[in-house]
């Protein structure tokens, strides 16, 4: 990792701007912000807001959406938590907490404007960013998004062939609450998931 990552890196991990300046109600517990970056990964997962587990943690997706997630990409752990292989920057960097009905509540709105141009712009090798839920597809995908979630997955294609630098590909979140999503759409084991695992081991060599 270059000086100048490693030095963003550590600021961004010693944030406190939804407690010091929140966009609302600050962050109900410590900030504990999670990423993995480095001036090497080709892939960036781009990602939603850690959860308990991986609050707990300290490391991505240490949940079963991870293992989903490993399963989707075709990756063994170690590969997946090499900083050199995939770099992994969520909309939010830390647990946001949970609404009533104990759902998590949706990425921090600080942490993105704050952060992510920076990063972003702190690894330019990046060259393809996969974008894992709403959220992310909004920032990474712009005016390629497709009204829903489901609309934008199901018209990755359009959005490959567009071959800007980094390439992107939209993805459902791999959490547990999707499995009736993927059973209402097949195509996304069947078409889209063999094409991302290739694009993924091309990356990795």
């Amino acid at each position: 990792m270059s000086e100048d990552l490693q030095q963003l890196a550590a600021r961004v991990r010693a944030c406190h701007i939804c407690v010091e300046m929140p966009r609302g109600k600050p962050l109900p517990h410590e900030p504990r912000p999670v990423l993995q970056v480095s001036t090497q990964a080709r892939v960036l997962i781009a990602s939603q807001a850690p959860g308990t587990k991986v609050h707990l943690s300290g490391r991505p997706f240490t949940d079963a959406s991870g293992d989903r997630l490993r399963s989707w990409l075709g990756v063994t752990s170690e590969e997946f938590y090499d900083a050199k292989k995939f770099a992994i920057v969520p909309m939010g960097f830390c647990f946001p907490g949970q609404d009533a009905k104990g759902s998590d509540l949706p990425p921090r709105r600080e942490c993105a404007p704050a952060w992510r141009s920076q990063l972003m712009a702190a690894m330019p090798q990046i060259n393809l960013v996969l974008t894992i839920g709403m959220y992310a597809q909004e920032w990474h995908m712009g005016e390629k998004r497709h009204g829903s979630l489901s609309e934008t997955v199901a018209n990755w294609r359009a959005a490959w062939a567009s071959e800007v630098s980094p390439r992107v590909l939209p993805l459902p979140h791999p959490s547990w609450r999707n499995t009736a999503w993927l059973k209402r759409n097949p195509w996304f084991e069947t078409d889209l998931l063999p094409f991302l695992k290739g694009e993924i081991r091309h990356r990795l060599g």
